[in-house]
């Protein structure tokens, strides 16, 4: 499922409307924001178990120079790379690619079992997140934290100077990150190097000009797959004079080349599992044409130029993110990526009808964020006991049928909360705006009234229209009627 991301800033005072009705409305979802005490012991035990086992049930490859790439501040580290250039006059990449070795601390059936299959995964509010496991596993012993002896399974894929996949690997190893970098520093050592450079180059220059390779190569094969890729800007509320106002925050390139090793990573996984008829891929089906055909009026609306021919995946890489109307249709997009689930493959059972993810165009499967969801963590096991020929085992054949459901109820639960946020942020960013008039586009009908695109701020909102003047596709004039600020609610009419 695709998910905004929303970020208050400013002083703390400016801000703590909405914080309580973030508050509020986990209350009212029912989010569980803190562990029992019996939990976080269960976690605190299983802790010290594995560092008093460190070294002892996996390979060594601390020697590798690992780095996480990661938003600032970030402490629940599932991935690290190490990142090298293959030897030979032929060239290519050696990527070593360390997902968090959750199921080392989570025994199955346990405390921590249950309650992360409680949970499903964390969940993320403006103002805080609510984790899958408790801090001291995800911020801490199972993190790939920077100077710190970790376990972890490593992904070992060989790569062409284009891309392609050439062999891979999946061990699970002992490691230890070098640093704890963010997209920013990565954008900017990049961008600082725009060529080639050789191995006696910082860590930080070698693994952020390799990354961009690396990452433009898969990007050109998701361009030859027909994928389509959405990294949703950043809501970003600013308090300014008493007043909220939103802005939109694109991503960074190197957030898209960092973002091309996890897919590149779920669809290996994807092929491991196919192969070996069992696991749990993570499947979507392809825009029906009605959100195709209302996403176009969006694109319209917005003022964007859509040729008949270009595919919705070409129109996505072609946005600016530094142009507002664009990003804002960006933000929209996420409509067309709605159907997702997981898939299981059971053995005995017959194939899946549908095995593939439309936006990814191939098959996937989650498995780069263990820290975070749940589904990771069987997906791995899975991977290894395939990779190294060995029967899946049997507590994850076990959680196949369950896991989906599972998923989905999570999955849902963080809709709400997406939803739920945004709604309360763009009422509060248009509080001291009633009884004002908005340049807006209609680009859907109901049997109340009509959905418009705003411009100024790019808010997708319902209006009234009692005498049916909003016609799709068709520029007109609202006026916004009142703000609830309890429900996160805004009333429009046709002007």
């Amino acid at each position: 499922m695709v998910r905004r991301t929303v970020r208050l800033t400013g002083r703390e005072a400016s801000v703590a409307h909405l914080a309580a009705g973030f508050a509020r409305i986990r209350h009212e979802l029912e989010i569980p924001e803190e562990f029992p005490p019996d939990v976080l012991a269960a976690a605190t035990l299983a802790s010290a178990q594995v560092a008093g086992d460190a070294g002892d049930s996996w390979a060594d490859l601390r020697d590798l120079e690992f780095v996480t790439v990661d938003p600032p501040g970030s402490t629940d580290l599932d991935q690290a790379m190490a990142l090298r250039r293959r030897p030979g006059s032929n060239g290519g990449y050696q990527v070593d690619y360390a997902i968090a070795d959750v199921p080392a601390f989570v025994a199955p059936s346990s405390l921590i079992d249950r309650t992360a299959r409680s949970r499903g995964q964390t969940l993320y509010a403006p103002d805080r997140r609510i984790p899958l496991h408790p801090p001291v596993l995800s911020e801490n012993a199972a993190s790939l934290l920077p100077g710190e002896d970790r376990p972890a399974f490593v992904w070992r894929f060989e790569l062409s100077a284009t891309g392609e996949l050439l062999g891979i690997d999946l061990v699970r190893a002992l490691v230890r990150s070098r640093a704890r970098l963010d997209y920013a520093q990565v954008q900017q050592a990049a961008d600082a190097h725009p060529g080639v450079v050789d191995d006696h180059a910082e860590l930080l220059v070698r693994q952020a000009v390799l990354l961009r390779e690396i990452g433009l190569a898969r990007m050109g094969l998701e361009r030859l797959r027909g994928g389509a890729s959405l990294p949703l800007p950043e809501q970003q509320v600013d308090a300014v004079d008493g007043h909220y106002r939103l802005v939109l925050r694109p991503a960074l390139a190197s957030e898209d080349w960092n973002a091309q090793l996890s897919l590149m990573t779920g669809m290996a996984a994807a092929t491991i599992m196919l192969d070996g008829g069992v696991g749990l891929l993570r499947t979507l089906p392809a825009p029906d044409p009605a959100a195709l055909e209302r996403f176009r009026r969006q694109a319209a609306a917005l003022g964007v130029r859509w040729p008949v021919e270009q595919s919705y995946g070409e129109l996505l890489r072609s946005l600016r993110r530094d142009v507002p109307r664009e990003l804002a249709l960006m933000h929209e997009a996420g409509a067309l990526f709605r159907g997702a689930g997981y898939t299981p493959l059971a053995p005995g059972s017959p194939p899946p009808v549908v095995t593939t993810h439309a936006a990814v165009a191939a098959s996937y499967a989650h498995v780069t964020a263990p820290l975070r969801r749940l589904v990771d963590r069987f997906g791995l096991v899975t991977c290894h006991a395939l990779v190294a020929g060995r029967p899946v085992p049997g507590w994850v054949l076990e959680a196949l049928g369950e896991l989906p459901e599972l998923m989905a109820t999570s999955d849902h639960l963080a809709g709400q909360l997406e939803r739920r946020s945004t709604d309360l942020v763009e009422a509060a960013v248009l509080a001291h705006r009633v009884g004002q008039d908005f340049d807006a586009v209609v680009v859907d009908r109901n049997h109340s009234g009509a959905k418009v695109q705003l411009l100024d701020p790019a808010v997708l909102a319902s209006v009234r229209d009692p005498q049916g003047r909003a016609r799709l596709g068709h520029p007109v004039r609202v006026r916004l009627d009142a703000v609830d600020l309890d429900r996160g609610a805004v009333t429009f009419v046709v002007s």
